[in-house]
């Protein structure tokens, strides 16, 4: 069989799925994501068998086991949108590394503090204590934020050698993990978050993760996510604004839509920080405050879960920074945040109006009353 035989191939309507879901095509984004120990392909207008194969495994002559794998029958028509399954067998692979880009608190990785800038190689073992908060980002752009009393493995961290796209495993013991994936739309070779319950997948996604007790719970803001039980037995697609819950013998509690993010007041300055008050948002039984150095909540300073929608909370230093609300729901899911911007804390000011320094650079903060 010649080249010749895999020229373009032509137009089609149809459309394949990913877990069993129909998933529309958006925009150049080819790579899909994973499926079991097979990256997924979307098939766009042009794409052949042996450009596939080269592009993926770096070498054309493999085209004939993806036409087997994938049941081609006819090799110069790939119908447009068809999930291509391409075993992650025969994508060579490079190591890679996540880098800390932010670390508040007690962190560790290795049973060894970690900071900013630090290299998280594959196999590190990720703590966070009481008080900690550690970000990470991996060469894609995707950023993973790890709120605090969290454990988890860097299980896979590697990097396709030919197109670039990450293949990434966390094993999760406890706590949360709270992803922003392939950012800029680039796709995912894998991305997966297990816990002793389930495995969520993603495509390209803001995905939360949170490993507890008496089981696992994802949500999904943006993108799509395969969720399965550690058992296999139980499957279910996430789609933005949905969340799932597994419990402690890993049967799949059903997929709900989220709670909508609280409805802020403007914060008023007072006792010791600043207050909050909002309108309780059917169905909640509780809602997290987060403050973050940054609009999308990856340079966070705190957390706290607050009975009742009048929340207060502070800033660690002066400048602008960001408060973050959303609401939990009985089975422990959570809604997207809403965010409002605030001032952090008072500064002694000099006659000229600049901010009075202490002999070690540091700024000197007024205390709130």
């Amino acid at each position: 069989m010649t080249l010749s035989l895999f020229a373009r191939s032509l137009l089609s309507l149809v459309f394949a799925t990913i877990c069993g879901v129909l998933m529309p095509a958006v925009g150049n984004a080819q790579p899909a994501g994973a499926a079991g120990e097979n990256f997924i392909h979307r098939v766009q207008p042009g794409d052949t068998l042996i450009e596939l194969s080269q592009r993926y495994t770096e070498t054309p002559s493999n085209w004939s086991a993806l036409q087997q794998l994938n049941a081609v029958q006819e090799t110069t028509r790939l119908p447009i949108g068809l999930a291509l399954r391409i075993p992650f067998s025969m994508i060579p692979e490079i190591p890679a590394r996540a880098k800390v880009l932010h670390a508040v608190g007690d962190v560790s990785a290795n049973q060894r503090p970690v900071a900013v800038g630090d290299l998280l190689e594959e196999g590190a073992a990720i703590q966070t204590g009481s008080n900690g908060f550690l970000t990470l980002t991996l060469s894609d752009g995707s950023t993973l934020a790890i709120p605090p009393d969290s454990a988890l493995q860097l299980e896979r961290v590697r990097v396709f050698r030919a197109a670039a796209l990450t293949d990434t495993i966390f094993k999760m013991e406890r706590g949360s993990l709270e992803s922003q994936v392939a950012p800029q739309d680039t796709g995912v070779g894998r991305f997966e978050v297990r816990t002793p319950v389930s495995i969520t997948g993603v495509r390209g996604t803001n995905l939360r993760v949170h490993t507890l007790k008496d089981g696992s719970r994802s949500e999904v803001l943006s993108g799509i996510a395969a969720l399965s039980t550690g058992s296999g037995a139980d499957q279910a697609n996430l789609r933005p604004g949905q969340g799932a819950a597994v419990d402690a013998t890993g049967k799949l509690l059903g997929v709900r839509t989220l709670l909508p993010a609280p409805v802020l007041s403007d914060p008023v300055r007072g006792g010791k920080g600043w207050v909050v008050s909002f309108d309780p948002v059917p169905g909640a039984v509780g809602y997290l405050v987060r403050v973050a150095g940054d609009a999308t909540g990856s340079i966070l300073f705190s957390s706290q879960r607050f009975p009742a929608p009048e929340v207060t909370f502070s800033a660690p230093g002066s400048g602008e920074f960001h408060l973050m609300v959303r609401a939990i729901d009985q089975d422990g899911l959570m809604g997207p945040d809403a965010t409002l911007p605030f001032l952090g804390r008072r500064t002694l000011q000099s006659s000229d109006g600049s901010a009075v320094s202490t002999g070690y650079g540091q700024l000197v903060l007024l205390t709130e009353h």
